[in-house]
């Protein structure tokens, strides 16, 4: 059996009341912790930089991204509050470097100003002592022959030809006296000298040998002494230097004016000291091996004047004639 309790009409509207006008529980909505940032890479020209990377970097955070054909980047859920920067690099192209972001709570920031310049080409150039350069100069002028056989080392093509050290003026005259082609020469000299009964050794293979000697005593010492000791000692360079441009006549004062005027080591005209002692000294060391009755002063004078005059017809040749024929030059005028 079921007791009916019955509540008063007044109550039940009280209650009713104090649910509808209580104060709402409700739970306030949470504000984002994280904020976004994008943008898109550009050059310069304003034009889309693909596989570029994107770099965002923090105090306690570092993501990249490599952008796609449209340059396009987007970082998300970036800490909000937390100093960041993007740094953007691509290749050939300078890295770029944004400002510092502070982002705020759901922010979605987009880094604008984005223009990456073309990258300095930065290249390491070694640059050659005189030295040096004189070296490979003299390389190529140990190549030098003429009709590929005979030598030809003693001209330089190089307009600004770099000095000569002493050690590469002995190089190259050396290099000179032991070619084959130089040793024949003497031998064909002491046969002329045989065929002319010049230099009173007698005739026979007694009296060849000797000339020979003579023809090997007096090459030596006129190139040793003329093309080495004494641009040495003096600063003179013993090589010809080519002109190959301007009327015949400047070419041909130029040529002919070799015996008595060269080129110091400082790059000024001088006169040509070192052959001229050159002759003279070979010419008085021929007196000490030469026969009694062909000795003398006129030895020494002979011997200057041959000298000069050789030189003289040699620089002709040289500027008007062996170029075209000499194999290996530097360069061709």
């Amino acid at each position: 059996m079921f007791t009916v309790i019955r509540t008063p009409a007044w109550a039940v509207f009280f209650i009713l009341t104090a649910i509808t006008f209580s104060p709402a529980q409700q739970v306030p909505p949470q504000t984002p912790q994280t904020a976004a940032i994008i943008g898109t890479v550009l050059d310069v020209t304003g034009a889309t930089v693909p596989n570029s990377l994107v770099v965002l970097q923090g105090p306690d955070e570092r993501r990249t991204f490599v952008t796609g054909d449209n340059g396009f980047f987007s970082f998300e859920e970036v800490k909000a509050g937390t100093p960041v920067r993007i740094e953007i690099s691509a290749a050939d192209l300078k890295t770029w470097t944004s400002n510092e972001i502070v982002l705020q709570p759901g922010q979605s920031f987009i880094v604008t100003d984005i223009s990456l310049g073309v990258a300095t080409v930065e290249m390491a150039v070694s640059a050659a002592t005189p030295e040096e350069v004189a070296v490979e100069q003299v390389k190529i002028q140990e190549q030098q022959r003429v009709f590929g056989v005979v030598p030809n080392f003693y001209l330089t093509y190089e307009r600004d030809a770099a000095p000569l050290t002493p050690k590469l003026k002995f190089q190259l005259a050396m290099k000179a006296l032991t070619d084959p082609v130089t040793v024949t020469g003497f031998g064909v000299n002491a046969a002329i000298y045989q065929a002319a009964g010049y230099l009173s050794y007698g005739q026979g293979a007694a009296g060849y040998g000797k000339r020979l000697g003579a023809a090997f005593a007096g090459g030596y010492s006129k190139i040793l002494l003329g093309d080495a000791v004494f641009p040495s000692l003096l600063h003179q360079d013993p090589r010809y230097f080519y002109q190959g441009t301007g009327t015949t006549k400047s070419r041909l004062l130029h040529a002919m004016a070799t015996p008595f005027f060269t080129r110091g080591d400082d790059g000024k005209r001088e006169i040509n000291y070192s052959n001229i002692l050159g002759d003279l000294a070979s010419g008085a060391l021929a007196n000490a091996y030469y026969p009694s009755q062909d000795r003398g002063a006129g030895l020494v004078f002979r011997s200057a004047a041959i000298g000069v005059g050789g030189r003289m017809v040699l620089g002709i040749v040289q500027e008007f004639v062996l170029h075209k024929w000499t194999t290996q030059h530097s360069s061709q005028r």
